[in-house]
């Protein structure tokens, strides 16, 4: 029995969908105040996203401070 959230399901939440997407639109790793505005979230709601997608491993951080889509989130987005 898992604890409920998406991490255990795999299921993206919208707010998740909406961040993949816009680092799937930016080219290379950048800063969650930049995702966050190319998602159209608040910065703090975009970080706690990023996040949940690190744990999926559907993003990671292959910079310092910034973070990127993995090709596991890029698949997540085809779905």
């Amino acid at each position: 029995m898992g604890c409920g959230c998406a991490c255990s399901s795999k299921t993206l939440t919208e707010g998740q969908k909406k961040v993949l997407e816009a680092m799937a639109k930016i080219d290379g790793p950048c800063t969650s105040k930049d995702i966050a505005a190319a998602a159209g979230l608040d910065a703090k709601v975009a970080s706690k996203e990023i996040t949940d997608l690190k744990k999926l491993g559907y993003a990671d951080s292959p910079v310092r401070c910034k973070s990127g889509i993995t090709a596991s989130g890029r698949e997540a987005l085809k779905k």
